[in-house]
């Protein structure tokens, strides 16, 4: 079973503003670019995805994810992560109505493609599944089963909201990767740590420069 992922990228210039202790407004509109860039193309070279659908209204963005063959689907403004999801997921499945649909996240610079597929195989399993974040509060990775609402309830708490909406809560090891999310400069030390794509560290090794 292949799945299409849903991306959601939110306008670069508002992206990743908890890094602004590791890295300045010139610099966080590109790190959150390298970052889903790296994710987009992981995902993409995973043989348990079928299609990745980018949710953006980011003209930059969507021009580097497109190129990386990822799918754009035009965000509905102001509706936040959650309804960008659903929009995203609905747009997917109107074309596509057999196939399982995950949100993943955009800001998982250290995916691996046969780590992201452990964690859809065993998605299969349940009608909606999801997989907490490293921090163990937060989300990364939501999937529905064909024909099962997405339902996404990301935001605060949202390891505690999917798990009260019925989706069951994946318990993998060694997928630190799918669950490895970049919100402060403490998340972007343990992606280094753990492997990042060329994008990102390309980036971050400007940031290490600068910061000598």
């Amino acid at each position: 079973m292949q799945w299409t992922l849903v991306v959601p990228v939110k306008p670069l210039a508002r992206a990743k503003s908890r890094l602004s202790d590791t890295a300045d407004d010139g610099v966080r509109p590109g790190l959150a670019l390298a970052f889903a860039e790296d994710t987009v193309a992981a995902a993409l070279a995973c043989p348990a995805v079928a299609d990745v659908a980018v949710v953006t209204d980011d003209a930059r963005a969507g021009r580097a994810l497109a190129a990386l063959g990822a799918g754009l689907v035009p965000g509905e403004p102001g509706g936040g992560l959650n309804a960008a999801l659903v929009h995203g997921a609905a747009v997917v499945r109107a074309a596509r109505p057999e196939c399982p649909v995950a949100a993943l996240n955009a800001d998982l610079p250290a995916l691996r493609p046969a780590e992201l597929a452990r964690v859809l195989t065993a998605a299969t399993q349940f009608p909606r599944a999801f997989l907490p974040d490293a921090a163990g509060i937060g989300t990364t990775l939501l999937a529905a089963a064909p024909g099962r609402e997405l339902a996404p309830a990301f935001g605060t708490d949202s390891r505690a909201r999917h798990r009260a909406s019925g989706a069951v809560e994946l318990r993998l090891d060694a997928v630190d990767s799918v669950r490895q999310d970049v919100d402060t400069g403490g998340d972007l030390r343990s992606a280094l740590a753990l492997g990042v794509g060329p994008r990102t560290a390309a980036v971050a090794a400007r940031l290490l420069i600068a910061g000598q």
